[in-house]
């Protein structure tokens, strides 16, 4: 299972769930808006490109749903923005722990992030080689333990991004990182209830669609 956070137009996520059919992907945003085109291309028959594959939800990063609790092998941030890219750059930060708590022990996490002093965002730094690397320490600090570390190419943004990346011109013009953490220590878990999620995916599986955002 992998769980997609800041998942923007939520069309990467949707050509990915074609190209893995037996994973369940769960895309999430604070923007049900940005979502809803993606999510009725995702609810159509499959004989017409429906991909049954992917629940979409509205949730916030800082909020996550508690019934996500343990449930991912995978988690992806691609190339955050705003209050999610400030949380992704303070690996100590309430955000990024509840993050880490939608993972199971030992699943991983990839980010593709990009950051500009200029870009006007609160704790933005010039993400450059040097900064990269300290970044992925502070990750292994928090609890994990990067496995891969990179500058991003032109085939991580086609595969990975809804097009924001190349909006941004990278690496051409600016300059991204690859990240991949895998999760060895994570504070005490939510309390969670139902399995709302569990339970949408069971819906798909039956032919009645991916969740609609809400």
């Amino acid at each position: 299972m992998v769980v997609d956070i800041g998942t923007g137009s939520g069309s990467a996520v949707l050509r990915r769930a074609a190209r893995e059919p037996g994973t369940l992907f769960i895309s999430l945003d604070a923007d049900a808006n940005a979502m809803a085109d993606a999510s009725r291309r995702a609810a159509r028959p499959t004989r017409r490109g429906g991909r049954h594959n992917v629940v979409y939800l509205a949730a916030a990063a800082e909020a996550l749903p508690g019934d996500l609790c343990g449930i991912a092998d995978e988690v992806t941030i691609i190339l955050p923005w705003g209050a999610l890219l400030a949380a992704v750059l303070d690996p100590g930060s309430a955000t990024v722990t509840g993050i880490a708590q939608v993972l199971k022990h030992s699943g991983e996490m990839t980010l593709l992030v990009s950051t500009e002093k200029r870009d006007g965002i609160a704790g933005a730094i010039e993400l450059d080689a040097s900064a990269a690397l300290e970044l992925a320490q502070r990750y292994d600090a928090a609890g994990f333990e990067t496995v891969e570390l990179r500058p991003a190419s032109r085939s991580d943004v086609e595969q990975l991004s809804s097009g924001w990346g190349r909006r941004l011109g990278i690496p051409e013009r600016r300059q991204a990182w690859l990240f991949r953490c895998r999760c060895v220590q994570i504070a005490e878990p939510f309390v969670f209830g139902g399995n709302t999620v569990v339970a949408a995916f069971a819906a798909t599986a039956a032919g009645e669609g991916p969740s609609a955002p809400k």
